[in-house]
């Protein structure tokens, strides 16, 4: 059976600068990454074609130019989730 491994990783983005990669991983690696976001309240996009382009970085690298447009996309992402109103219950 060939299974997908799980990719995941974090970005950090608190500087003028660009995005960085701060957590990268495989597998149960990934699975990681993505419970501690979790339990972190931290918001999850799932991109399998961006992970993977993002995984070979190194880290603490930022992110290299020709990402910056999906990236900017994520970021949206995380904004528009930080400033959603909570449901209610």
């Amino acid at each position: 059976m060939n299974e997908k491994k799980t990719v995941a990783l974090a970005l950090s983005y608190d500087t003028p600068r660009a995005p960085r990669v701060v957590a990268s991983g495989h597998g149960l690696v990934g699975q990681k990454i993505i419970e501690a976001a979790e339990a972190h309240g931290v918001p999850i996009e799932k991109n399998a074609v961006l992970a993977e382009a993002l995984s070979n970085i190194e880290l603490e690298t930022e992110i290299p130019d020709r990402l910056y447009g999906a990236v900017a996309e994520i970021l949206a992402f995380v904004l528009r989730t930080a400033e959603a109103p909570a449901p209610v219950e």
